[in-house]
């Protein structure tokens, strides 16, 4: 039964092992949803700046002020670009710890697929000490019997 307890054991390890892989997806998930969030925020601050801008009188505008404003949108458009590399990374994070996900349960299917064999196991040599048992009593029971009548035949 050691051989059991001790395939229990690894059992237990592999679930909290998977259970922290299905933790760390859902963590880069959250991060992913939250880079997209942000994506999207600096975006439409983006549509709504150039909207501004467009919407807004020629004569009022010095090239002072339009070249901060081209200034301002470039760096907002960098921002945009460092964001869509933060997606990226965060999507490589997803795929590792789904890649990693997947190992754990594969493990642990492993895991209980050899317990199930050995359970098999131990339960057929049980079966085999019990029929081995019946068929020693039941060959002591002949045996007396078969004994009983020989006496009773010779008295």
């Amino acid at each position: 039964m050691s051989n059991l307890s001790a395939i229990t054991l690894a059992i237990e390890l592999a679930i909290r092992h998977r259970d922290d892989a299905a933790k760390s997806v859902a963590l880069a998930l959250k991060r992913v949803s939250f880079a997209d969030e942000q994506m999207q925020q600096l975006r439409g601050y983006a549509g709504d700046t150039d909207a501004r801008w467009l919407g807004a009188p020629a004569g009022m505008l010095s090239a002072e002020l339009i070249k901060h404003h081209y200034q301002f949108v470039d760096r907002l458009h960098q921002a945009i670009g460092l964001q869509a590399v933060a997606i990226a990374d965060a999507n490589v994070q997803v795929d590792r710890a789904r890649r990693a996900l997947v190992a754990a349960e594969v493990r642990l299917a492993g895991l209980k697929q050899v317990l199930e064999t050995r359970r098999a196991v131990v339960a057929r040599a049980q079966q085999r000490r019990e029929q081995r048992n019946t068929d020693e009593f039941a060959s002591l029971a002949f045996i007396r019997k078969t004994s009983r009548l020989s006496q009773g035949e010779l008295v």
